[in-house]
């Protein structure tokens, strides 16, 4: 019975993905691409793996399409004969320079390499995941988890519930974060704008 439905969407998941490597308009590459992400998701959700399947929708269907939108809203409707681009094709410039940005990130960088000095090594025996292994989860997800078949969803849907939630909230404001980022122009910036638009048109 399961392969009735598992079947078809593989079967979509394929030609999904053959489309968007043959499709030449950008935008609708784009649509395509969360298309593949909201039928990646409901495979995933078939599996009895929710907590992936919302993390896949979210951020595959949802955050990277946004992203994907605002870069395609950034680039030139035309090229030139030779179909190359330069900076005068694009209408909107970094006003700013990158030192800040790339200052914060490095910066970061260092502080999570050096959180992972306290890491133990990869199969390490004397880890304490495998010093001190708890089977109770496995023993107990059928009779907690109302016999749910997978034991990872059981942990992440009950015994991980609160923290899955505040994943959840991880990505929503992320989410909120990348919308304020890509806000519209301030008044300073469109009273700008439109004071060299005029200027071109005098000129011309």
């Amino acid at each position: 019975m399961m392969d009735i439905i598992v079947i078809p969407i593989l079967a979509l998941l394929a030609v999904t993905a053959v489309t968007v490597a043959r499709i030449r308009n950008l935008w609708a590459a784009v649509m395509f691409t969360g298309i593949y992400s909201f039928l990646g998701a409901s495979w995933m959700l078939i599996l009895d793996a929710p907590d992936v399947a919302f993390t896949e929708a979210a951020v595959g269907a949802g955050i990277t399409t946004i992203l994907m939108l605002a870069t395609l809203s950034l680039t030139p409707r035309s090229r030139r004969g030779d179909g190359r681009l330069s900076s005068k094709d694009f209408d909107e410039k970094p006003s700013k320079t990158p030192i800040l940005p790339l200052l914060v990130v490095a910066i970061t960088g260092c502080a999570l390499v050096y959180g992972t000095f306290d890491m133990p090594y990869f199969g390490d025996a004397q880890a304490p995941i495998q010093l001190y292994p708890d089977p109770s989860f496995i023993e107990k997800s059928k009779l907690d988890m109302h016999g749910l078949p997978n034991v990872v969803t059981a942990v992440l849907a009950s015994y991980r519930g609160y923290d899955t939630l505040g994943e959840t909230a991880v990505i929503f404001t992320a989410g909120i974060a990348v919308l304020l980022i890509l806000r519209k122009t301030t008044a300073a910036d469109a009273a700008h704008d439109l004071a060299q638009e005029k200027a071109r048109e005098a000129v011309s």
